[in-house]
This record gives C-alpha cells, structure tokens and sequence, in this order.
C-alpha cells in the first residue's frame, strides 16, 4: 500500500490530549486487518535478516514491535514506563511534545554487540526516541535503524533521531503540531 492509502485509516483528532495538540489516531488503521498486515509487512520486509530484536516502545510501539518481531522469528524488548518491568532496569527521562516522562528497559534484554530496530508508532519531537537509543546503546546493542508508522516531520524529531546517527524509516508523513 502506499502512503496515500494508509493515510486514508489514520483520523486526526484536534486538541488531543489537551488544547493545541492535534493526534493521529492509528484505531481505524488497526481496525483494518489487511491495512494493519501491510503496515507490517512494510516494516518489517526491509529489516528480514538484519536483526537480532525489536525494541518497541511503551505502549502503541508494542502492537508494531511485536507483530513485527513475530513476523521476522526475532526477539521483541519493551521499553517501559517506570515500575512496570520485573528485575533490575536501567531508564531514561526525557521530554515529548506535552510534558516529560521516562521509560525503563530490563538491564539483561539486550546483549552487548545484537543489532536492533527501535519500533514507535509515531515520530513527533524525538524525545522518546533519544531516551530509547540511549537505553539500548547504554546496552552494548547496535541501532540498524528507527522505524515507525507515522513520522511528523513539523516536529523534528526525525532530524534529531538522524543527528545521533540512527537512520530513520517511516511509511507515512503528516503535518502536525
């Protein structure tokens, strides 16, 4: 599918989740079984053979993380808000477009020297993005790329992924604020 197309499932929802902020919403998309096998498919063809896991983020990254780990027989991680993974963790605080928050990744997920794609949803300012390359990098991991469904280039958070030499993938691009 193209970009066109997938944009047709994507609803944009003003002043979400507070006055200012305009939301994609990815239901519609996922509520299309054939559109949602695509998005996979997309994501995860280019990455067949050169990786060793997923890292996906907390909480719509897990729905393309998993599938697309599932999809490519590799291990999925999870990048969590604090307290909500078991054993010893190592986080990172980190600012996005409407406040702060931290994410926490099990310091024995990743192995020194494993190639992994970093899975989102969404690309909007590039802070959750940061915080995640600094946990997997803090790991010994090697970043092949960041891939996400929906980048918004207004926001610069692709540039700033970019700039701390991780290259960027994304199925669709949107205006955004």
């Amino acid at each position: 599918m193209t970009a066109e197309q997938y944009k047709q499932h994507i609803r944009t929802v003003e002043d979400f989740p507070k006055p200012g902020v305009r939301f994609y919403d990815i239901t519609p998309l996922l509520g299309e079984g054939a559109v949602f096998a695509n998005v996979i498919a997309d994501m995860a063809e280019p990455l067949a053979g050169k990786i060793d896991k997923v890292v996906s983020f907390d909480a719509r990254g897990f729905i393309f993380g998993s599938a697309i780990a599932a999809k490519l027989m590799v291990g999925c991680v999870m990048l969590r808000k604090p307290g909500k993974l078991p054993g010893e963790t190592k986080s990172m605080s980190y600012d996005l477009e409407y406040g702060s928050n931290t994410i926490e990744i099990q310091s024995d997920a990743l192995q020194a020297g494993e190639s992994v794609a970093l899975v989102d949803d969404i690309i909007a300012t590039g802070g959750t993005a940061l915080a995640g390359i600094e946990l997997v990098r803090s790991c010994g991991a090697n970043i092949v790329e960041f891939c996400s469904l929906i980048d918004l280039p207004v926001l610069g958070g692709s540039d700033k992924i970019e700039a701390a030499g991780v290259p960027v993938r994304t199925l669709v691009e949107v205006g955004g604020n």
